[in-house]
């Protein structure tokens, strides 16, 4: 491919498909990494290790406060190097050791259960989060980077969601089969654990070098001199349009955690069949696959903005189908977790893609710190989802058990179950659509190109 000067690079230019694929591959192993913890960590606590409900929360809950200053730092980091050096590829190969923290998460030695696994698994879940963060925050940090306008941001983003959906249709398919399905042990999840971390291996160092690939087709917008690391992240911090939609973002991703976190329970006690976990994962991430084209082509035609405000609601809508339960029938039920899928499949690409947006109007020079605040605030949501989903189960007296272990779960847990799934991300989805409201940065980036 021939390499393109960064002067003749305009606003209007389209990325060739050869690059824009190179940096959606590392995409598929964040996939597994943002999905397998999320959708069978607070199971495998309770349901295996024997873990208190309330304990396995506060599990998944304690490691991703250190985030909250984590990741700006993290941002600060690579916006240093992008200064010092013209790239952020030192913090991406570091970020590459995290399929050994994914592996040894799921790898508890068999002498340890209750407390005891559950401190193992919190070692492993910040160790995996700083990695993953290591990582995901030059990542992310990519298109704001590049010299390019509006819409083709929106579409890098595109092919990103595409390929990430991927990663976790796969991951969120296999885990469940590797660990053993209705019969799952710590072997099982051991197994997993190795197999997908090898993937996820594969990928990362996949979309290294694909990001360093674009960057030379692109041109970058060279930002020069980066601000220190406090005054960088109170720059983010004062920027009104990115709270905002920062506050938005937060009840999202909590929201879209707690459902990953819900699926195993509701599939096994509500619906009574734990290999319906299987079946409402595909129905949930399956429908990205196909519908961002369409998320894309709506947000080209009536904005970011709006396109976002209409994926919270259809968002909110099917949750309170789930609300039901299995008086809806299996089918209706299945059919309002593809409608949470569609909508997951806009409230992935477009606030990502709004993000760079904010960074160039800002006119800011810390691309990094930015992303490191949106990142820390994906993590917090992605800690606050199933830890709000342990509440409930806490709340409604759910017993622990081991791996192979039957017991009897009492009505009250029953209903936490179902109600957690649907009426509180219900509740979570409006206030995101309240958040997202007072946004108003689009329709002037829009204009800008």
């Amino acid at each position: 491919m021939t390499r393109l000067d960064t002067r003749d690079r305009t606003p209007g230019t389209r990325l060739p498909r050869g690059p824009l694929l190179g940096f959606a591959t590392g995409s598929l192993g964040m996939g597994v990494w943002v999905t397998v913890p999320g959708l069978l960590l607070l199971y495998f606590l309770t349901d295996v290790l024997a873990v208190a409900p309330w304990l396995a929360g506060l599990t998944l809950l304690a490691p991703k406060v250190a985030d909250v200053l984590l990741h700006p730092w993290v941002g600060h980091r690579c916006d240093v190097q992008q200064a010092r050096r013209g790239d952020r590829r030192p913090l991406l190969l570091v970020g590459c050791l995290l399929p050994v923290a994914f592996a040894a998460l799921f790898a508890v030695p068999g002498g340890l259960t209750g407390a005891s696994a559950a401190g193992w698994v919190a070692v492993c879940f910040v160790a995996g989060n700083l990695l993953f963060a290591a990582y995901q925050v030059p990542y992310l940090a990519t298109p704001a980077d590049l010299r390019i306008g509006y819409h083709e941001r929106t579409r890098l983003m595109a092919f990103r969601m595409v390929v990430l959906t991927a990663g976790i249709l796969v991951a969120g398919l296999l885990a469940p089969l590797l660990t053993g399905g209705d019969t799952a042990t710590r072997a099982g999840y051991q197994r997993m654990g190795l197999l997908l971390g090898a993937g996820t291996l594969a990928a990362m160092l996949a979309g290294v070098a694909g990001i360093g690939r674009l960057r030379r087709t692109a041109g970058t917008s060279g930002d020069g001199h980066t601000p220190g690391g406090w005054r960088a992240l109170a720059a983010a911090l004062r920027d009104k349009q990115f709270r905002w939609l920062v506050a938005a973002y937060l009840a999202m991703s909590t929201t879209t955690h707690l459902v990953l976190a819900g699926v195993p329970y509701y599939a096994e006690y509500e619906l009574g069949r734990p290999t319906l976990t299987t079946v409402l994962v595909a129905a949930f991430v399956a429908p990205a696959l196909l519908v961002t084209p369409g998320w894309l082509a709506v947000a080209r035609r009536v904005g970011k903005q709006r396109a976002l405000l209409a994926a919270q609601g259809a968002f909110a809508a099917g949750s309170l189908v789930l609300a039901v339960g299995r008086p809806a029938g299996l089918p209706a039920l299945v059919a309002a977790v593809a409608v949470l899928g569609v909508s997951f499949a806009g409230m992935q690409l477009l606030p990502f893609a709004m993000v760079p947006d904010v960074i160039r109007a800002a006119g800011a020079t810390g691309a990094g710190t930015y992303t490191g605040v949106w990142t820390a605030t994906e993590a917090t949501g992605a800690a606050l989802g199933p830890y709000a989903y342990a509440l409930c189960l806490a709340a409604g007296g759910f017993v622990a058990s081991a791996g192979g272990q039957a017991v009897a779960q009492p009505g009250a847990a029953l209903t936490a179950i179902r109600y957690g799934f649907g009426l509180l991300p219900a509740a979570l989805m409006l206030a995101a659509v309240l958040a997202q409201r007072r946004y108003t940065l689009d329709g002037a980036a829009r204009a800008a190109g």
